[in-house]
């Protein structure tokens, strides 16, 4: 069935931005929880400011900044022959600086939560602050390191404007399932449309149904 290629494009989309982002995210966030640089609002905003930018306003300048002639998408033509707009390498990054705030903010409110005194106990028993991170602060966010995953995977995979302005509408390529859905609706195939979208409907309510239950059973324990 048609509905398979662009899925499983946009969940490797979505699991590989997830992963770059857990990379990318954890060490943010951890900055942004332990910090008092009087310029973290700044920091924040910057971090925040995919939730309240329309995404075609965001979509158009990674366009430029990752097109043939912009300052990271020219390194990566000289360096690989290749541009970064219309492919699934440029959806990666454009993903993931679209889907950061959704990584970055369970994360930081999970450390924010962290008493201090167990990270201090942690030092003062010889650990050094990376074995504390790992030993200490990173089991004890767990419940920000899942919502952290599911919301990162679940606002990928929905994502339209971003990568229709990046990516374009290539078969196998950039054709997620949000730009199939927009094709069957303008060429009136409805009944295409509403199955693909039923499908994410459905994820979408299962992935935060899950999410919700996991919560509630730590908040019980």
């Amino acid at each position: 069935m048609e509905i398979f290629g662009p899925l499983w494009l946009s969940v490797q989309l979505a699991l590989v931005t997830t992963f770059v982002l857990f990379l990318i995210g954890t060490p943010v966030a951890w900055w942004l929880a332990r910090t008092a640089a009087s310029w973290k609002p700044a920091a924040q905003a910057i971090v925040a400011m995919p939730i309240v930018l329309p995404p075609t306003v965001m979509g158009f300048y990674l366009l430029i900044l990752l097109g043939p002639y912009g300052a990271i998408g020219s390194w990566w033509f000289e360096l690989t022959g290749s541009t970064l707009t219309f492919s699934f390498t440029g959806l990666v990054i454009a993903s993931c600086i679209y889907s950061l705030p959704f990584a970055v903010q369970p994360m930081q409110n999970a450390f924010e939560s962290l008493p201090r005194q167990m990270l201090e106990f942690a030092w003062t028993q010889g650990a050094s602050k990376r074995d504390a991170f790992f030993s200490v602060a990173v089991p004890m966010s767990a419940r920000g390191f899942v919502a952290a995953a599911v919301l990162s995977f679940a606002h990928t995979l929905g994502e339209f404007g971003v990568v229709l302005m990046v990516g374009g509408n290539i078969p196998g390529e950039t054709r997620v399932v949000s730009i199939a859905i927009y094709d069957h609706v303008e060429s009136l195939q409805y009944g295409a449309a509403h199955q693909m979208s039923l499908l994410l409907l459905a994820f979408a309510f299962t992935v935060l149904l899950g999410m919700y239950m996991v919560n509630r059973r730590w908040s019980l324990r």
